[in-house]
């Protein structure tokens, strides 16, 4: 079977995709590909390309998403079939990265918790039962990469390229996933990716915000399903 390569997001590793690995490494090779060495979309999407199998199944959440559509962008040849979840195909905004300039500072001077716990994780998740655990989590993902990581990779989305004309040339079966209540990367973004698409599945997942793939893992991983074997 073709392999999965998936690519986490900001902050995040392999564990935000461990209900993913969970159901779908007993039938094929499952790999999560950091995203985490580069200050640019451009180059981070040349490292997961130097790393991966010949040909993939691609699936990027929020930041992992962004660096997918560049990893298409660059090799629509070696991408069997893209899932994009959570994410956003523009360039960021002058706001957005406005915003950005106190997060990094903070960081700078040791903050990267207050800056998680305060400024980020609040605006990651659906009011579920499981909340308090997956954000306990993202606190741990993110202390493990560290500080040097936080500001490479706000430089990065800082940078990354409109990805508008990629959506719109791609001929593959295409997944575009979200959590219902995701306030980072709203359902409106993903009809847009949708409609970019040609012919590609959009999937509302409820009960899930920004994490769907820890929030709703059962319903996720249906989705994930029916599009590797579409």
């Amino acid at each position: 079977m073709t392999p999965l390569v998936l690519l986490p997001g900001m902050m995040c590793d392999a564990r935000l995709f461990a209900p993913q690995f969970a159901a779908f490494s007993g039938q094929r090779m499952v790999v999560s590909a950091p995203i985490t060495e580069h200050d640019r979309v451009e180059r981070l999407a040349e490292a997961v390309l130097s790393d991966a199998p010949p040909r993939f199944a691609l699936a990027g959440l929020s930041m992992g998403g962004i660096v997918a559509m560049e990893v298409l962008r660059q090799a629509r040849d070696r991408v069997e079939r893209i899932a994009l979840l959570d994410t956003n195909p523009l360039a960021e905004t002058d706001a957005v990265k406005a915003r950005r300039f106190p997060q990094m500072q903070k960081v700078r001077e040791g903050q990267l918790a207050h800056v998680m716990r305060d400024e980020m994780k609040p605006n990651y998740l659906s009011d579920g039962p499981r909340r308090q655990e997956i954000l306990d989590l993202c606190m741990e993902m993110a202390l493990d990469l560290g500080p040097h990581v936080f500001l490479t990779q706000s430089r990065a989305l800082m940078g990354r390229p409109d990805q508008a004309e990629t959506l719109r040339a791609t001929q593959l079966p295409a997944l575009v996933l979200c959590g219902r209540d995701d306030t980072l990367c709203p359902v409106a973004r993903h009809e847009l990716m949708a409609d970019l698409i040609p012919d590609a599945h959009l999937e509302i997942i409820d009960g899930a915000g920004h994490l769907p793939t820890l929030e709703q893992p059962e319903k996720t991983n249906v989705a994930l399903a029916r599009w590797l074997e579409d």
